[in-house]
């Protein structure tokens, strides 16, 4: 393990605690124009908190980590909270808590690093320039060990890792799960139309068929970013996330009050997809922009319009990716839908730290055959690839 004497590890309860300046320090190159993720930025992470999204009462108690030196100066940092469920998270393992509290053992409260309620790949730990990066995962890595052997917690777990902070907490013990999400992935392409020459003929004819379908709605769509954005588009977004939340899994996680934060904070980084009818607004797809990255999050109607959803979530994400020379679309967790639209399964990574030694060495067994199935899957779903193969 690499040598962390010298430095202490902090728990925080509010990133307020840690500050912006100090947080920011910590980005390092995620600030860079090609790296910048914005759920990793202060403004993001502290909006959730600030509106009540992420406290204890939600089951989202900031147990943050900052690791210092003897100055007090945060070298680096871990979002981490205390949770009492595994709602948000977008990696399930009610099936784990099922099995230990069956046994007679306590699943809740278990540790958490994630963007909450954000299924984005991106690194958690995250250290100031001239900190090594493996010192600093090592101390954070042991720090969430040491909680759970000191307190009543059952679990460590880190979700969305990219594969080096992957390997990385494998190496110091922690189990790692293998899934996958779909991404669009630009070839350079310099015009919606020449992404679609790349497909086979039935699904080029398939998509166009589509939007044509969308189009037939009548509907005036808008792309709209920073001062653009007004209360009146966060108040007509919020409606159509409460529906679809509503619908899909019983209880939306975000509030108002967030929406208006992050129009505040964060208005160059949104691309707000919009659906007009007339004047009204009746559709809409939230983006967040990162550096080369452009990330699917949330999107809801108040009517029923054929392929609307498919039009607005991926069609149009792929021509603003394109006509802005974005590498990258992610469009969320899970929807093999996607695939024929062109959004291509990649691995995604998570790690488990299990204090219970019966049941971690039963959740290893499992996750090692979790992996290969989740390969084959993969492999199986690639060759499924809309895009032309040999000379078709």
């Amino acid at each position: 393990m690499p040598d962390t004497s010298g430095y202490q590890l902090h728990i925080i309860h509010s990133i307020r605690e840690i500050g912006e300046a100090a947080w920011n320090a910590c980005l390092g190159d995620t600030l860079s124009p090609t790296k910048a993720n914005p759920f990793l930025s202060y403004a993001f992470l502290e909006a959730l908190e600030l509106s009540g999204c992420v406290c204890e009462q939600t089951g989202w108690l900031p147990h943050h980590m900052a690791l210092r030196d003897e100055t007090a100066q945060t070298l680096a940092v871990l979002p981490l909270y205390l949770k009492s469920h595994s709602q948000g998270e977008y990696v399930f393992d009610h099936a784990w808590a099922d099995a230990l509290e069956r046994s007679g053992g306590q699943y809740y409260p278990k540790l958490q690093s994630a963007i909450p309620f954000t299924p984005v790949n991106a690194p958690k730990v995250l250290a100031r320039k001239g900190i090594n990066l493996s010192t600093a995962l090592a101390a954070m890595a042991n720090g969430m060990q040491q909680l759970c052997e000191r307190y009543p917690i059952s679990s460590s777990h880190l979700t969305f890792l990219p594969e080096d902070q992957k390997s990385e907490f494998e190496k110091q013990g922690f189990l790692v799960r293998r899934d996958q999400q779909f991404h669009w992935v630009n070839e350079d392409y310099e015009s919606y139309d020449d992404f679609l020459a790349q497909l086979s003929s039935r699904k080029r004819k398939n998509i166009r068929k589509e939007r044509k379908t969308a189009q037939k709605h009548g509907l005036i769509i808008r792309h709209k970013q920073g001062s653009d954005i007004t209360e009146a588009d966060w108040d007509a977004f919020y409606d159509f996330y409460m529906d679809t939340g509503a619908r899909k899994w019983g209880r939306p996680y975000l509030n108002r009050a967030f929406f208006s934060l992050i129009g505040e904070r964060l208005a160059d980084k949104i691309l707000l997809i919009m659906a007009y009818d007339n004047d009204t607004p009746v559709a809409g797809a939230l983006n967040f922009i990162g550096g080369d990255t452009l990330y699917g999050r949330y999107w809801g109607t108040v009517g029923d319009y054929p392929c609307l959803h498919f039009e607005l979530c991926y069609h149009q994400a792929i021509d603003w990716a394109i006509a802005h020379k974005m590498l990258c679309v992610e469009a969320g967790a899970q929807g093999e839908h996607k695939l024929a639209r062109g959004y291509i399964p990649q691995t995604t990574w998570s790690a488990h730290w299990i204090a219970h030694p019966a049941f971690r060495e039963a959740i290893d067994d499992y996750l090692q055959r979790e992996r290969q199935a989740a390969e084959a899957e993969q492999d199986f779903l690639t060759t499924l690839s809309p895009f032309k193969k040999g000379d078709a």
